[in-house]
This record gives structure tokens, sequence and C-alpha cells, in this order.
């Protein structure tokens, strides 16, 4: 009888165990996802479903949490966050760090994209292809570019005269576009643009079209300029901590891989959606599309030829293949615009 009930208590026993082992299998890896989007913004909820895609594709076995509006980060901070481990998963805009990517800095110049779709699809060919190591130091998991940013003023600007001397909120290396172009470039947050605009502390801003309507600008400004020649892209990437990317499982890795191949389009056509729903949006408030002639615009494009040459000129100096990557994105433009 003893032996019986010894047998019955290790059968219980190791039956626990097995259970213990099961429930720490099952445990599914969590991830941090770090945001600068607010919560409400298409973007964000894109990269929520980006998440849950991946949880679902894995049954459960990684669950990546969302933190909308830079709570984990703030966007200048994403990027080195992600590297620290402030969070394992970070989504912001490689002009944000200045310095950070030298390289992806063609993105900032007036290269004219006149869609998201373009411009991420550029965006990925460009780090495919070329393989910046400035990218290294975490594992990318696809990047994405917003529509061309246009000027959207308090008053009508139909030329260069126009524009002479009026204050343009911008962020980064755009303020030497404004300023090649005759305008005065004011630095600010976007977030603080609409107080701004609304109290005439500024005079316009450059954004792409969804702002109009995502940032309500469309009630403090009345006028859009579209001048697609020198449009500009902002790339805003995904990206994972090394180590945690590298302690994946492989299939785990291979489904991510899958799933980001996917969000690259979807996200495109996204940015180029919410530019088309910007601009009904202000249209229904009264707001005036302004398009340039073509001489107009041959004007500002020339204007603006000297940013090309700086940008050759400081990579360069840094002994990067600047000439190289600019030639890469234009013939890539002429080719599929």
């Amino acid at each position: 009888m003893r032996k019986i009930a010894f047998i019955i208590c290790l059968t219980i026993l190791f039956a626990g165990f097995s259970s213990i082992d099961r429930a720490f299998a099952q445990k599914p890896i969590e991830l941090s996802y770090s945001v600068f989007q607010p919560a409400a913004h298409k973007a964000t909820l894109l990269s929520k479903e980006w998440a849950e895609e991946i949880g679902k594709r894995t049954n459960g076995r990684v669950k990546i949490t969302v933190f909308p509006g830079g709570i984990l980060s703030p966007p200048d901070k994403c990027y080195q966050g992600v590297i620290t481990g402030v969070s394992d998963i970070g989504y912001s805009v490689l002009g944000y760090t200045k310095g950070r990517f030298p390289l992806a800095e063609v993105f900032d110049t007036p290269l004219g994209i006149k869609s998201g779709v373009v411009s991420t699809k550029l965006a990925n060919e460009y780090a495919k292809r070329l393989q910046p190591k400035e990218f290294d130091d975490t594992k990318f998991m696809y990047f994405h570019g917003n529509g061309p940013g246009l000027l959207h003023t308090k008053k009508p600007v139909y030329n260069l005269q126009d524009l002479k001397g009026m204050k343009i909120r911008t962020a980064g290396p755009m303020s030497n576009l404004i300023a090649h172009l005759g305008g005065t470039p004011v630095g600010m947050p976007m977030g603080e643009s609409y107080d701004a605009l609304s109290k005439g502390v500024i005079e316009g801003i450059l954004c792409p079209t969804e702002a109009l309507e995502g940032f309500k600008l469309a009630e403090v400004v009345k006028y859009t300029t579209e001048c697609h020649g020198i449009g500009y892209t902002g790339i805003h990437f995904t990206t994972m901590n090394k180590d945690k990317w590298n302690a994946l499982p492989p299939d785990i890795q291979k489904i991510i891989n899958d799933v980001n191949e996917e969000w690259i389009k979807k996200t495109g056509l996204m940015w180029d959606e919410v530019d088309q729903s910007g601009k009904e949006f202000a249209l229904k408030m009264g707001h005036q599309m302004i398009p340039l002639s073509k001489a107009e615009e041959e004007r500002w494009i020339k204007a603006l030829e000297p940013l090309f040459d700086e940008y050759v000129k400081n990579m360069k100096a840094k002994g990067l293949p600047g000439e190289e990557v600019l030639k890469f994105c234009m013939d890539f433009l002429k080719k599929n615009q």
C-alpha cells in the first residue's frame, strides 16, 4: 500500500511540474512598442494592427503592447531609447534625430516626391540596396514616408514674392528650404503649430496635407500652395532592439519579416489616404488650393538647387557617398512617379 501511495504521490508531483513547465512554455514574449503619434492618428492605429497581426500569426507567442503619444520616449529620443531598451520597438522619424542618419538626410531635400506610396517605396529600396551602416545598431522592421510636404498659409501664396519674409513653421533641415525660398523659418514642435498659427506667431507651415485634418490646421490656415515640384518627405521607421530581435526564435523572426513586407504597402497607401482626407476636410471649410504655374514651379525648384549641392558637400566631408545616394533617389523617382 505504501508503494502504491508513493507512486501516486510521485505521479501527482510530476504532473504538477509538467503543468508548471507548460505554463512557462505558453507565456508569451512581451515587447513594448513606443509610438510618437497620438493615439487616434491613423499611423498609430496601423501600428497597433501590425502588433496585433504578429500576435495572431504567432498564435499568441508574441505580445506587443503599443504606447502612443511618446509616452515611453519622445520622438527625438525614440531611436536611442530602442538601443538602450527604454522600449523594445520604436516608431519615429529619421529626421527627428539630427546627425544620427546623415546619409538619410537626402530625404529632407526637395526631391519632388508626389505621394506617400512613392516615398515609402523609395525609402525601403534605399535601405535594401544601399544598406547604409548608420542603420546597423538596431534591427529595422520597415520604413514609410508621408506624402509631400506642402505650404499651408493664412494668406495666399501664388509666387516667391508672396512668400518673402513670411514666418513659416519648419522642423530640422526644412528651415534651409524655407530660407532659400525667401521665407523666415520658425522652428517649433508640430503640436505647438495650431496655437502659434491662431495667435499669429507664425503665418504658415510646411507639412503634409493630412495635418489640415489630423492636427485641425484647416481651422487656422486658409490656403495651400501645391508646390509638388519641391515636395519633400519625412521617412518614418519602425525598428527593434537588436538583442531582443536576436533572442527571438527563427520562425517568429520570419513571421515578423513577412508582416513587415505587407505593412510597407499598407502604410504607404495610408499616407495617401490621410492626405486626401485632409484635403477634403479643408475644402469643406472653404480652404483654397493654389496650384503653381509651371513657370513659377521651375522658379521654386531653381531656388532650391543649392540644397542638393550642400547635401553632397556635407556627405563628402564625412567620407560618405552622398552623390551616389542622391543619384539613386533621383533615378528611382524618374522611373516611379
